[in-house]
């Protein structure tokens, strides 16, 4: 698919020049109307019109108008060497709010999707513990449960562009993400159950998947906000999402979050000689890593416009949309930028703002049909603002790929076609 490959060498290069104009606010007065008087789709009899459609046994679980039929989960063939231990990317410039629906949330897998039947797995709790303990899916749906929405981020997410821009549309440059709404049991109720003794401090998870996926989480975290969870916007986790269990690290990481979780190990420290960690190391320009990077930072993107959903109506009512989170807690102020980041207005925030949830922000502006520089610059509620790309390189180089929350730019063009580029 042409959208997943490398934009054009001036792209990355691109400087932004002064724009006139580009945009003011939208009026209503602006909006384009259908008229009836010479619009056959209104005045003439369509076949909906006609015929009887489906009965309510046709899609015994339903499914997307068949209209809808491009808004789909991509990867990218070139990422790596085998799809079995790869990445899919949800498709945010089609979505709109904050929920992501259950069969467009990315993937990552380490090696595959495990299929595993509810009534033949476990979950152990063991190590520093007073009483270890296994538990069935059924004892786990015996505990008081929660429901909490939370975004899950991949470190890698955007980590293609540290050198440049590279892919066009949003969806591969920060489709490592969704949101959902989660059911399950508080972490720190299981390993109360156990009885965590005041030697540990850290937690193994580990999921039942042929990779043996582990990670290591501080107690602290693991005691205050992480849940096991057994269903997903209301409904069972998808198999690719982890069935019938998973864990929840809100804010962190998402290699954190392990599927298919078949063990918890509390011990006195990390066990990083049984993890993946060099995967998941921060380079800097020096030669040194970053340590425990685990918390993701506050980042936004314009949804749309962009590379996926150009301007296809002309000049006229424009509306900008697109997404902010941050790891530290909820969204305080989207800012957005028509120019290129010379000047900037405060978008407008709806629907709910929970913590270490997506934010969905707009700004209805009348365009002009002049080339325009999309960014968007979220703030969150502990003050930290989103960086530009140039700042984030000064401080951390361009070796890494993981943690990017660097501001993107798309070009709108005169004739709404929508480019992946960078400003100076």
């Amino acid at each position: 698919m042409k959208d997943d490959k490398p934009v054009g060498a001036s792209r990355r290069s691109f400087i932004a020049s002064a724009l006139a104009g580009g945009a003011s606010l939208a009026t209503a007065a602006g909006t384009r109307r259908a008229h009836a008087a010479d619009d056959p789709l209104i005045t003439e009899t369509q076949d909906w019109n006609r015929y009887l459609g489906d009965g309510v046994d046709a899609a015994p679980y339903g499914m997307p108008s068949g209209f809808e039929a491009d808004v789909v989960r991509r990867d990218v063939a070139w990422l790596t060497a085998d799809p079995v231990s790869s990445v899919n990317f949800t498709p945010l410039y089609a979505l709109d709010g904050i929920i992501t629906p259950n069969g467009l949330c990315f993937e990552r897998h380490h090696a595959g999707v495990a299929l595993i039947d509810p009534a033949d797995h476990r979950l152990m709790i063991h190590g520093l513990v007073d009483t270890p303990l296994v538990f069935t899916l059924a004892d786990l749906k015996r505990f008081p449960r929660e429901n909490r929405v939370y975004f899950l981020e991949c470190a890698a997410n955007s980590g293609m562009e540290w050198r440049g821009a590279q892919l066009n549309g949003c969806q591969f440059t920060h489709g490592m993400l969704h949101c959902v709404m989660y059911t399950g049991v508080p972490l720190r109720t299981l390993l109360d159950e156990a009885g965590v003794k005041t030697s540990g401090k850290w937690l193994l998870a580990e999921g039942a998947d042929a990779s043996a996926m582990t990670r290591s989480i501080p107690i602290e975290k693991a005691m205050d906000d992480c849940l096991v969870a057994f269903a997903m916007n209301g409904e069972a986790l998808r198999a690719e999402q982890g069935y019938p269990i998973r864990l929840c690290v809100p804010g962190w990481e998402g290699n954190m979050w392990v599927k298919w979780l078949r063990r918890l190990e509390v011990g006195d420290q990390p066990w990083a000689q049984r993890e993946e960690t060099s995967k998941y190391t921060d380079l800097l320009e020096n030669g040194i890593a970053r340590r425990h990077t685990f918390q993701m930072d506050v980042k936004s993107v314009i949804t749309s416009p962009s590379p996926q959903a150009p301007v296809a109506h002309g000049s006229g009512p424009l509306v900008i949309t697109g997404l902010a989170w941050t790891g530290g807690g909820t969204i305080k102020r989207v800012d957005v930028s028509i120019d290129g980041g010379r000047n900037w207005r405060t978008a407008r925030l709806d629907g709910p703002s929970l913590p270490k949830a997506l934010h969905r922000f707009y700004l209805d502006i009348d365009w002009d049909g002049s080339e325009l520089l999309l960014q968007s610059r979220a703030i969150d509620d502990a003050g930290y603002i989103q960086p530009t790309k140039d700042e984030l390189r000064a401080a951390r180089g361009v070796n890494s790929i993981y943690h990017n929350n660097g501001i993107q730019t798309w070009q709108v063009r005169q004739d709404g076609v929508v480019e992946n580029v960078e400003v100076s």
